[in-house]
């Protein structure tokens, strides 16, 4: 059945500029939904409105905000299996995959819950007599949210969740090709009580979203930016929000490394190279980008590596497999681009390469009419390649070889990105100075480059990010402003750094 949806701005559906047909990648014949998309000028009415709501629900005590973030987690858990089925079948993520990324959503409401009773403040001792010094964090007022669809319902929610609970409003757009599992979403969230205006969702093309948002940071109806897409389109929203004096979040792209020490469990390593590398289709911020291979057990590495990734079950996302479609067609026409990377003294270790079809299968797999795609390695990439520099959003990764730890770290921070990265090894030593001196806001010890929790930061350097952080208590900066407040009961005018009383030391003392 294919739905039919629209923005819903201040708790009424809008009308739409122009149509767009959300497809299954993995039978794209099949439409999943018509979607209305807005123009700049509704993007910027619904920050409006939302402007309007925020006022009443900063109002609202927080601990009653952490309770309706309760509800949200638990109509989440109760409609998880529709959701995440939805999810698969408008991105072709693998459901068991799609499930756990509706588990994120839960365990994020479950954290941010208890944070409504903790948005402390301080109370701090005064230089000067009958005063006090007290901190506040007071929510940033409306935030407009730009999320991509490769998760299309937890990622927003590492937004949503600690936005609302913070006293803000919310103005989302979602990615077009993800809107029937935005939109169920949406409606999840609204289900839990939120009043009217508080939380829009706003269907948009790249052209029309950045148009409004540009007018409503002109009228002053936003006051936070999170963004999470390519770095390309991040450094523009950067430079306009830049224009504005506001910091957005942004959460970009990554070239993600994958270092094996010459001690590290091989076994252990190519089962998180296949799942960081192939996992979601190669389509995720944190996929694996290169391994970095020790020379000495580069062969045996890439032999093991080969034969798992030819192994591995791709297929209906329905099923048990570990790579599905590519997530729309414009995903697919980039892929082909990054095929043509692969140079005269690369080595393709894995098979064929381009969709898989009749003409070009994978074993007795022909494709079936979707957007599925053979999982390339490539072996012998340079530092200098386009291959090794360049995010390659898809199921394809490098493999490369070093010498000694220092070479290793500084080709893992050569591309410019950290966001993710990964080291493999059975010596403590090696492992924290991996940790020292990688770019990456994150990194795993013999763990894949993919996998958050929703109790610790996420977020990347550099060509990933502009620094900010989500998820667990450090999000929360993102979402208030600390308000400083003085209060003096003396019943006189007491001057900081002037009407200070000084105790007299000897200075010339001596023993």
């Amino acid at each position: 059945m294919t739905r039919h949806i629209v923005s819903v701005i201040g708790g009424k559906d809008s009308q739409a500029a122009k149509a767009y047909q959300s497809i299954n990648p993995a039978r794209v014949e099949q439409v999943v939904a018509e979607v209305g998309l807005a123009d700049a000028e509704t993007f910027a009415g619904a920050c409006r409105i939302a402007a309007e709501a925020r006022r009443e629900w900063a109002k609202v005590p927080a601990p009653v905000r952490g309770r309706v973030i309760a509800s949200i987690g638990r109509l989440v858990e109760e409609n998880a299996e529709t959701l995440a089925r939805l999810v698969t079948e408008e991105i072709g993520k693998p459901f068991a995959e799609a499930l756990g990324e509706v588990r994120e959503i839960v365990d994020t409401c479950d954290f941010f819950l208890g944070e409504g009773r903790r948005l402390y403040g301080q109370t701090v001792p005064s230089e000067m007599p009958d005063k006090n010094l007290f901190t506040f964090r007071v929510p940033v007022g409306v935030a407009a949210i730009v999320t991509a669809g490769n998760f299309p319902v937890a990622v927003p929610s590492w937004y949503l969740v600690p936005a609302l609970l913070c006293g803000n409003a919310v103005v989302w757009k979602p990615a077009e090709y993800a809107a029937a599992s935005a939109h169920a979403l949406y409606r999840l969230f609204a289900a839990a009580g939120l009043p009217d205006g508080v939380l829009n969702i706003v269907f948009a093309d790249g052209a029309a979203a950045f148009a409004g948002l540009d007018l409503a940071l002109g009228e002053g109806s936003v006051q936070k930016v999170g963004f999470t897409g390519s770095s390309e389109v991040g450094r523009k929203i950067g430079e306009l929000c830049g224009r504005h004096l506001q910091s957005p979040c942004l959460e970009l792209g990554g070239k993600n490394p994958m270092v094996v020490m010459p001690d590290a469990d091989l076994d252990l390593a190519v089962e998180g190279a296949l799942f960081a590398g192939f996992g979601t289709a190669g389509q995720r911020c944190t996929s694996l980008g290169t391994v970095i291979v020790h020379e000495s057990i580069h062969d045996d590495f890439v032999t093991r590596y080969t034969a798992a990734v030819q192994n591995a079950e791709i297929g209906d996302p329905a099923g048990d497999v570990i790579c599905g479609p590519l997530l729309d067609h414009k995903f697919a026409e980039r892929f082909e681009e990054y095929l043509t990377w692969v140079e005269p003294h690369h080595h393709v270790v894995t098979g064929p390469t381009g969709q898989i079809t009749a003409a070009n299968p994978r074993g007795e797999f022909t494709g079936e009419g979707g957007l599925f795609y053979h999982p390339v390695v490539v072996d012998g990439v340079r530092p200098g390649d386009q291959l090794f520099l360049e995010e390659t959003f898809g199921p394809i990764v490098g493999v490369t070889t070093f010498r000694t730890l220092e070479e290793a770290i500084e080709l893992a921070n050569k591309p410019g990105y950290g966001l993710s990265s990964s080291i493999y090894t059975t010596d403590p030593k090696s492992a924290f100075r991996f940790r020292e001196a990688v770019s990456a806001g994150m990194l795993s010890v013999n763990n894949s480059t993919s996998g958050a929790e929703a109790h610790l930061p996420f977020g990347g350097n550099g060509k990933s990010g502009n620094g900010s952080r989500q998820s667990g208590m450090w999000v929360l900066d993102q979402f208030t402003r600390w308000q400083a407040m003085n209060w003096d009961y003396s019943g006189r005018l007491q001057k900081a750094q002037m009407d200070v009383a000084e105790i007299i030391p000897d200075l010339g003392y001596r023993l």
